[in-house]
Order: C-alpha cells, then structure tokens, then sequence
C-alpha cells in the first residue's frame, strides 16, 4: 500500500474510492503516569508519551490501511493525522486520506 501526504502520485492515473480512517484512543499506565508527571518538574523529553504516541498513530495507520485494503486500494491520498486529547493521560489520534485505484 503506497501513502502519500500529496494529491496525486506521479506517472500514476487514479480513480478516487473514498475516505478511509484509522483512530485509537491511547492512555498510559497510573505507574508511567506518575513519572512522567516528576519529569515535568525537571523538562526534558517525556519518552512514555513519544512512545505511546508513536503506537497510536501506527495503529491508527494500519486500521486506516485495512479500510482502503477492503475498497480494493492501491494507494491512500492526501495522508493526514490528528490528535486531541481525551482526557487526562489519553488522546486519540486518526489518521485519513483518500484511497485510490491505479487505472
């Protein structure tokens, strides 16, 4: 599956399937909480949160990717990612864009 951030992928004919989307709602354990919050005092990077942010919009991805898989795609469009918080500790992140076919 080819993903692309643009609307077009050179050389390429498209015929536009849809919108497809992937989104999780990701949260940390109380124990990395808890550290993490110490971490602030100091700065610096938050390690747990990169890490659980980085799993989130892997798994967003490939849930965006089985849902072009299931229209036939050969490529997603327009690849975009969002993310709000949900609460304290957990925020969803989404990712979608356009599937296409190759003609």
């Amino acid at each position: 599956m080819i993903l692309v951030t643009t609307d077009y992928i050179a050389g390429k004919e498209l015929e536009m399937l849809g919108l497809v989307k992937g989104s999780t709602i990701q949260s940390k354990n109380v124990g990395k909480d808890i550290t993490q919050s110490f971490k602030t005092l100091v700065g610096g990077e938050l390690k747990a949160y990169t890490e659980m942010m980085n799993d989130a919009r892997a798994l967003a991805t490939k849930r965006m990717i089985e849902e072009a898989e299931k229209l036939g795609a050969d490529a997603v469009v327009n690849v975009r990612y969002s993310s709000a918080s949900v609460m304290q500790g957990a925020a969803e992140v989404m990712a979608y864009g356009t599937a296409v076919r190759f003609l």
